[in-house]
């Protein structure tokens, strides 16, 4: 029986899991926190990462794989030393380079499969090149966080065997998921030089990169999304919702996407096909905001919802509370509409609440589909699809049956799939159960609310 190891680095924590390589069993599991910030020294994590696996020592480990939160900037010197803190994903000073390497790169979205947008790493690279000068003339090569985690567990001194896989590249803003190949005047243009700087190796998902110091082979790993998405085992025909302090829609595609408009990233998934993916900034966090407002918990927010008519009686909630992604409006704020005395209660800001983070997602969920993505399924993830109401009203506003699978650590459970597949041998990931499957009917479909919310969050 063999066992393989799991890592999920995410901003907020690393968790790890161990499962038995044939049938995914989950044998053990730990987890440590990280540090909060929008830069962050990655010796934090790869502390917490040494400290998870110390825990887990007394199990036999075959095999190794680590996914990671996406587009954070690791700078290396010649070196291997990490010149400043790296930027996270969530880190906005990058946002007017983005919007400059767009003008100058006016296919970019064609190439790359998305527009750049303050969390890419190379708008990062920009921003480093124009603001940190010295800094940027350091750069050796630039890594991302699951990268620079996995050359850390191998204990390799040489950039030269950094290495990494396509969905995790995709969203560098310099990769070409197509070709499978790095658009390298894409990063000379971002880093306003022409000096040659190391990339990591994109190797396939099913194949080991290096060995760690204890000698346990170390898989490819991704992406985080795109390692969710090999954890649910979600294929061609599945649209995936992830309610978590963010919101995110993506479906697998076999073809690549292109969004010009900046709403869809054209991510690469971990087996070899596509994961388009639209990211809402307001999701579960407005729950917790609205039921604290109301000085209730969030199992009576739940019920309050649920008590409540469908469309709560005319109210909207636009739960742009900290800005938006999805569409694209940073400095908007969240409104209600439609207030009159007799529907501005308790139950109906609760209804409208929930209403309005998942018309966000079925917005998002649009946007996927203009692309040409069409999806027969949909899974809901993520923390807040545990309530009862979330799961109803999205099933009645999606006006289709919504799947939830039993609570897990999609991303890391991914990640340990992927290591038993490199482990196997195999050409296709492990067909791992993922245990019962809830299934929510829509009971009060409207399409004129959904369409209400439309035009409110288009405005």
């Amino acid at each position: 029986m063999p066992i393989v190891a799991g890592v999920d680095s995410s901003t907020q924590s690393v968790k790890v899991v161990l499962r038995d390589s044939d049938s995914g069993e989950l044998i053990a599991s730990t987890s440590r926190p990280h540090p909060d910030g929008t830069e962050i020294d990655p010796q934090h994590w790869w502390k917490a990462l040494s400290e998870a696996l110390e825990e887990l020592s007394s199990h036999k480990i075959s095999a190794i794989s680590i996914a990671g939160q996406q587009h954070g900037m690791i700078a290396l010197d010649k070196d291997g030393a990490i010149i400043r803190d790296a930027l996270l994903w969530n880190d906005t000073r990058s946002d007017k380079a983005a919007v400059e390497l767009n003008q100058e790169i006016p296919d970019i979205a064609l190439r790359t499969g998305s527009q750049l947008v303050a969390s890419f790493t190379a708008s990062k690279l920009r921003w480093l090149a124009d603001n940190e000068k010295e800094n940027a003339n350091k750069v050796a090569a630039i890594a991302l966080p699951h990268d620079w985690l996995s050359w850390k567990l191998s204990g390799a001194k040489s950039l030269d065997t950094l290495f990494t896989d396509r969905s995790d590249a995709s969203g560098t803003g310099y990769f070409d998921s197509v070709k499978n190949d790095y658009c390298l005047d894409i990063l000379e243009t971002a880093m306003r030089s022409s000096k040659q700087i190391i990339l990591p190796k994109i190797i396939a998902p099913n194949q080991f990169g290096a060995t760690s110091v204890d000698f346990i082979p170390i898989a490819a790993g991704a992406g985080d999304n795109a390692g969710a998405a090999l954890g649910l085992g979600a294929s061609l025909g599945d649209l995936v919702i992830s309610l978590g302090t963010s919101g995110t829609a993506f479906a697998v595609s076999k073809s690549s996407t292109h969004d010009s408009s900046g709403e869809v990233a054209g991510f690469a998934d971990a087996t070899g096909n596509f994961l388009p993916l639209a990211c809402t900034l307001n999701a579960a966090k407005i729950f917790n905001t609205v039921a604290r407002s109301l000085s209730i918990s969030f199992e009576e927010f739940s019920s309050l919802a649920l008590s409540a008519k469908a469309g709560a009686e005319g109210l909207r909630m636009v739960p742009h509370f900290d800005g938006e992604r999805t569409p694209n409006k940073p400095r908007a704020k969240g409104s209600f509409h439609g207030m009159t005395h007799s529907n501005f209660t308790k139950e109906n800001i609760a209804r409208a609440s929930i209403e309005g983070v998942v018309a966000g997602m079925i917005y998002a969920a649009r946007a996927v589909e203009r692309l040409g993505v069409s999806y027969t399924r949909i899974l809901l993830i993520g923390g807040a699809a545990k309530n009862a109401a979330v799961q109803q009203i999205s099933a009645d506003l999606f006006g289709r049956t919504i799947h939830i699978p039993a609570i897990g650590e999609y991303v890391a459970d991914g990640a340990a799939k992927q290591a038993a597949w490199a482990l196997s041998g195999k050409e296709n990931p492990l067909n791992w159960s993922l245990g019962e499957i809830k299934e929510v009917n829509s009971r009060n479909s409207d399409p004129e609310i959904v369409e209400s919310y439309m035009e409110l969050i288009s405005i």
